[in-house]
C-alpha cells in the first residue's frame, strides 16, 4: 500500500526513481509522482494512474539532478487526483514530502496552519506535514531537525522522505508504523519502503524501526531517535535476487506463484523436520518450545488471507496438541479490549510482516506480558523485528496481491509448530513419522494438481459471466471455502462467499438456482457423507456444483457438473492440496474477464494503514 523510493548520488536520479515506483507496483496504488530538486528549485511531476503514465509525462524532459524522491500513493484521504498525489510541497515550494500511513490528528493541525498563514491544496492529511516542517524551518531550523520537531507533534503512522532546495544535498528519513529502508551504495544511497525497489542497485540494506529518523546523504547516513537519541544501525545484506521479482516468461505474477507452490513448501520445510525423532526443529523458536507447550491458550491473529490460514491453524493445534486456540482478526484484536495473560501464547501472521492491524495488535499483546510470535515471509519486516520469537514461512518474493503461494507455506509452518508442540504432549513417535510422511508428500501432490490446469481453465470459461459464486466445505476444508471465495473476489470481482456446508441450510440455500454456481470441497474424509448430502440439497434447487473431490471418488461425478480430482492425505494437510484449483479457478475466470489479476482494484499487497 503505497510506495515510497528515493536517490541521493551522482547518476540521473530519474530512470532510477521509475525503476523503482514499476517495482513497488505491486503493493497497489492510483497516482504516481516524483520530486527533484533543479538549478536549485523543487520540481514536482504527477499523474493519476499508472507509473508508464508518469514516465511518459516526464520523457523528454533533460532531468540530470542525482537527487530525487519517487511516490505511488493509495487513496486514504481525498480522491485520486494529480493535486492529492505526491509529493506535497510548501508555499515557496522549497520543500517536498512524500508520506505512507495516517496523521490522525491531521484535521487539527491544519486547522492552526490555516491560522497561521499557511494555504492547502490537496485534502490530504500529508499536506499537513509539509507545512508543519516549514513551520519550523522558517523558526531557523535545520531540516533534519525541523523534520523532526514537526513529528513530535504528530499522531499516527508515517514513512516519511523530505528533500529541501535549501539543502540539497541530503534526504531525511523517518519512520512510525510504515516501512522504510536505507540501501547503501558508492557514492550514492538509496531509500525505499520496500527493498525490492533497491536490488538492482545494492544488497546493503539498514532498516529503520519505529520512532527513528536519519539524514541520508550520498556518502553517508546518520540517525537519531524522534527525541534526539543517537543510534547506530546495522547494515544487513539481502539475498533476494532479481529473477524472484521477475515473472519468470509467466503471463502474470499471480500463476507463476501458483505454479511455484511444491517449491516454496519444500522452501518451507527445508532443514525442518527430524525424522527419527518424529518432530520438527524451528530455530526461531528454540528456547520458547517448552513455554509454547505449556500455554493455557494460543491465540492466532491475522488479516485476509493469513487469517485464513490462522483458522486451519486453530483446527491443527486443537486436534493435536489439546491447547484451547482462538482466532481473531487484527483488525478487532486490540480495540475490544481483550483478555490476555502471561500464560497466553499470541501468533501474529502476515505475509509481508508490516500489516498495521497485525503490527498494532502485537505491540498491545507484549504490553499486556503474552509470548509473541511472528509468522511471516519477509525477512526483516517490523513483525519480525517485533516478535519475541518466530518463524519465517520461506515462501519466497510474491509480487502478485492476491496472496497463493504464501498462504499454502503458512499452512506448512502451521503443521510444523503443531507437529513440534504436540510431540512435547501428547502426540506419539509413531503418529509424528506419520505427518512427517506426509508433509513431505505434499511437493509431488501440487505437481500432481497443477497439471490439472487445462481443465480448470474450461471450467473458468463455463462460469466467467456468474455473479455471484458460493463456497461450501466442512472441517478442515470450512476456512479454504472461505479463501477460494475471497481468491474469487479479489481479482475476478464476482461476490463470492465461503460457509460451512452444513450452515448452508441456515440462510445461504434461498440463494440457490440455476444460476448460482456452487463449489463443494469433498474430499474422501470422515464428513465426505454430509458434504454428499449437501450437494443433494443443491442439486436438487438445481444449482451448479464444481466439486473439488479425491482422484479415487466415482460415486460424485455424477452428481455435479464438474468435478476437480486431486490426491489424498492426512485431514490436517488436506487445506494445502485443496486451495490449488481454488487458486486456478479464480484466475483463469479473471484473465477470461480481461482483469488486472495482479494488481486488482481497490487493493494493496501490504495494509500498512488502520
Amino acid at each position: 500500500m503505497c510506495g515510497i523510493v528515493g536517490y541521493i548520488g551522482e547518476k540521473k536520479c530519474v530512470p532510477i526513481l521509475i525503476e523503482g515506483l514499476k517495482r513497488l507496483e505491486y503493493r497497489g496504488y492510483d497516482s504516481a509522482g516524483i520530486g527533484t530538486i533543479e538549478d536549485g528549485e523543487c520540481k514536482v511531476y504527477k499523474k493519476t494512474g499508472k507509473v508508464s503514465q508518469l514516465e511518459d509525462k516526464i520523457n523528454g524532459r533533460e532531468i540530470k539532478t542525482p537527487l530525487g524522491i519517487g511516490h505511488t500513493r493509495w487513496a486514504t484521504h481525498g480522491a485520486p487526483t494529480e493535486t492529492n498525489a505526491h509529493p506535497h510541497f510548501n508555499g515557496k515550494n522549497s520543500i517536498l514530502v512524500i508520506h505512507n500511513g495516517i496523521i490522525e490528528n491531521y484535521a487539527t493541525l491544519r486547522k492552526a496552519l490555516i491560522s497561521s498563514g499557511f494555504n492547502f491544496i490537496s485534502e490530504t492529511d500529508t499536506e499537513v506535514l509539509v507545512h508543519l516542517i516549514d513551520s519550523f524551518k522558517k523558526k531557523g531550523f535545520s531540516l533534519f531537525e525541523s523534520v523532526r520537531y514537526a513529528l513530535n507533534e504528530v499522531e499516527g503512522t508515517y514513512g516519511i522522505a523530505v528533500i529541501s532546495s535549501d539543502e540539497p544535498d541530503k534526504i531525511i528519513v523517518a519512520k512510525k508504523g510504515s516501512p522504510l529502508v536505507i540501501g547503501i551504495g558508492d557514492e550514492e544511497n538509496f531509500i525505499a519502503s520496500d527493498v525490492s525497489a533497491l536490488i538492482s542497485y545494492t544488497s546493503q540494506i539498514v532498516y529503520l524501526e519505529d520512532g527513528e529518523i536519519a539524514e541520508v546523504k550520498k556518502d553517508s547516513f546518520c540517525a537519531k531517535t524522534i527525541s534526539a537519541v543517537d543510534i547506530e544501525k546495522e547494515i544487513h545484506e539481502v539475498t533476494m535476487s532479481l529473477d524472484e521479482i521477475s515473472k519468470g516468461g509467466y503471463p502474470h505474477f499471480m500463476l507463476k506463484e501458483i505454479m511455484e507452490q511444491p517449491e516454496s513448501i519444500r522452501n518451507s520445510m527445508r532443514g525442518r523436520l527430524l525424522h527419527k525423532e518424529g518432530t520438527a526443529k524451528l530455530g526461531g523458536l528454540v528456547g520458547f518450545e517448552d513455554r509454547i507447550a505449556d500455554s493455557k491458550r494460543i491465540i492466532i491473529t491475522a488479516c485476509g488471507t493469513s487469517w485464513h490460514a490462522g483458522l486451519v491453524g486453530e483446527y491443527m493445534i486443537e486436534q493435536f496438541t489439546g491447547i484451547p486456540c482462538e482466532v481473531e482478526y487484527a483488525s478487532e484484536f486490540r480495540y475490544r479490549n481483550p483478555i490476555i495473560g502471561k500464560d497466553d501464547t499470541i501468533l501474529f501472521i502476515s505475509q509481508s510482516g508490516e500489516t498495521a492491524d497485525t503490527l498494532a495488535a502485537l505491540k498491545e499483546a507484549k504490553r499486556r506480558g503474552a509470548l509473541c510470535l511472528g509468522v511471516v515471509n519477509v525477512v526483516g519486516s517490523s513483525i519480525a523485528r517485533e516478535s519475541e520469537a518466530g518463524v519465517y514461512i520461506h515462501a519466497g518474493p510474491e509480487i502478485g496481491v492476491a496472496s497463493t503461494k504464501a498462504f499454502t507455506s503458512q499452512l506448512i509452518v502451521f503443521a510444523l509448530i503443531t507437529l513440534l508442540i504436540a510431540r512435547k504432549k501428547q502426540l506419539s513417535h509413531v503418529d509424528g513419522k506419520t505427518i512427517i510422511k506426509e508433509i513431505e508428500s505434499l511437493p509431488e501432490k501440487i505437481e500432481k494438481i497443477l497439471k490439472l490446469n487445462d481443465h480448470i481453465e474450461k471450467i473458468a470459461e463455463e462460469f466467467k459471466d456468474s455473479l455471484n459464486f458460493l463456497y461450501l466445505g466442512r472441517g478442515y476444508n470450512f476456512p479454504v471455502a472461505l479463501e477460494g471465495a475471497l481468491k474469487l473476489k479479489e481479482i475476478s470481482y464476482i461476490h463470492a462467499e465461503g460457509y460451512p456446508a452444513a450452515e448452508m441450510k441456515h440462510g445461504p440455500i434461498a440463494l440457490i438456482d440455476k444460476n448460482m454456481p456452487c463449489v463443494f470441497l469433498a474430499p474422501s474424509d470422515s464428513v465426505y457423507e454430509k458434504i454428499i448430502s449437501n450437494i443433494e440439497e443443491v442439486k436438487a434447487r438445481k444449482g451448479r456444483i464444481i466439486a473439488i473431490t479425491s482422484e479415487n471418488d466415482d460415486k460424485i461425478d455424477k452428481m455435479v457438473d464438474y468435478t476437480i480430482k486431486i490426491p489424498d492425505t492426512i485431514r490436517m494437510l488436506m487445506p494445502v492440496l485443496s486451495v490449488i484449483p481454488l487458486q486456478l479457478l479464480a484466475y483463469h475466470i479473471a484473465v477470461k474477464k480481461g482483469l488486472n489479476v495482479d494488481q486488482p482494484r481497490n487493493l494493496a499487497k501490504s495494509v500498512t494503514v488502520e
